[in-house]
């Protein structure tokens, strides 16, 4: 029945003189999203509308699953377009809307009609009147409620007609590509790929980072990163993962390095690692999925001493999400049942019986010293052994 949608944008629309590079992002993200659909697509923007024709058969629900995984879009309308041929031929138009998308017609409904064509010779409230009364002429089981309708019917005068009654929610935020990139430091675990798609939502493009190391993490452990990260890239677009074998690093810091300190500054070599690779393609920060006192390694303090070696930003958009908050996220985007698939990452192989709670920066300095002597070939060579993963989101 629908040959069209109308996309719906939220912040977009108060982005003055530079509202129409976000409507380009937002139109890119769409491609996008609709290239692996069957079917062939016309995206065109018109009026502080964007409108997506579908020129061939297409899948219905793989288009509006693929549309609402699109940031920047708060609705999805398929709309059925006339052109303007008089009044009564509106009214034959509207009617048949109705005929065909509801079998049952004892509804209630309410006409909302919107000129953005102001030549056009009716008002909006003539036009809610005249429709109203042809529509209960031709169905007269339906009745008027203007307060709660069941039936929204929504017709806007433009160079065309559109008719729609329903508004299907997208996910809101900003296209990805507006505000910049990030650098994810992506795990197996529950919370990073949520603060990857946090951070994107909020229009930053994003790249990812995953520490790896064999043989004390599998195979598996690394395919279920790269999995997580096309759940993510459904969402962000194609996902550039940096896979770093950091076993070399971990181990010269156990035995080097007091074991209540591990993680501490375990997570301080990743964090400069990490940076490098931020710094080399443009990112602005990087990005964790931490959140304050969740373990050891995330209390105030600790998040002080992992923040120490870091001169970009860190963004951390869970900080102040609880564990049950966060799964919730990770569920509605579909990250959660291949988060708690039972593989081990790098930190959790590797994480002290008593981990310190409350590091005090210049004691770590000082443990970082007896380190001295290989860390920075190991570094160097971490960062030039890793292998680059260009991930697809896939439907």
């Amino acid at each position: 029945m629908f040959k069209a949608f109308l996309i719906k944008y939220g912040e977009i629309g108060i982005k003055g003189k530079n509202r129409h590079l976000f409507e380009d992002a937002l139109v890119h993200q769409i491609k996008y999203a609709l290239k692996p659909v069957d079917g062939e697509f016309l995206i065109t923007k018109e009026q502080g509308r964007i409108y997506i024709e579908t020129l061939s058969d297409y899948d219905y629900e793989e288009t509006m699953e693929s549309l609402q995984r699109v940031f920047g879009i708060v609705g999805i309308c398929p709309v059925v377009q006339v052109e303007d041929e008089g009044f009564e031929k509106l009214a034959a138009d509207v009617i048949d809307y109705i005929n065909k998308r509801y079998p049952d017609k004892k509804k209630t409904f309410k006409v909302n009609a919107r000129r953005a064509r102001k030549n056009y010779p009716m008002t909006s409230m003539e036009l809610n009147a005249a429709l109203g009364e042809k529509i209960i002429d031709a169905f007269p089981e339906m009745t008027v409620d203007v307060h709660n309708p069941d039936i929204m019917l929504n017709i806007e005068i433009r160079k065309q007609i559109n008719i729609y009654s329903e508004i299907i929610p997208g996910p809101g935020g900003m296209p990805v590509g507006t505000n910049g990139k990030g650098m994810l430091l992506l795990s197996g675990g529950i919370d990073s790929p949520v603060a990857g798609y946090m951070v994107a939502k909020r229009g930053v493009k994003i790249d990812a980072v995953y520490f790896h190391a064999p043989p004390y993490t599998s195979e598996r452990a690394k395919q279920k990163v790269v999995d997580l990260a096309k759940i993510v890239a459904r969402y962000t677009g194609p996902i550039h993962l940096k896979v770093v074998n950091f076993t070399d690093i971990q181990l010269y810091i156990y035995e080097k390095c007091p074991h209540d300190e591990l993680t501490i500054i375990m997570r301080r070599y990743m964090m400069k690692i990490a940076e490098h690779f931020a710094k080399e393609t443009g990112s602005l920060g990087l990005i964790t999925g931490e959140s304050i006192g969740q373990v050891a390694s995330q209390t105030m303090h600790s998040l002080a001493a992992t923040n120490e070696v870091c001169t970009m930003p860190v963004y951390r958009p869970l900080i102040g999400f609880d564990k049950q908050e966060i799964i919730e996220v990770s569920e509605k985007i579909g990250t959660y049942e291949t988060s708690i698939l039972p593989f081990e990452d790098c930190c959790t192989i590797f994480v002290a019986k008593h981990p310190v709670t409350k590091p005090n920066v210049n004691i770590i300095k000082r443990s970082e010293t007896k380190l001295a002597e290989k860390i920075d070939e190991m570094m160097k060579e971490a960062i030039e052994t890793a292998e680059t993963i260009v991930v697809e989101g896939e439907l």
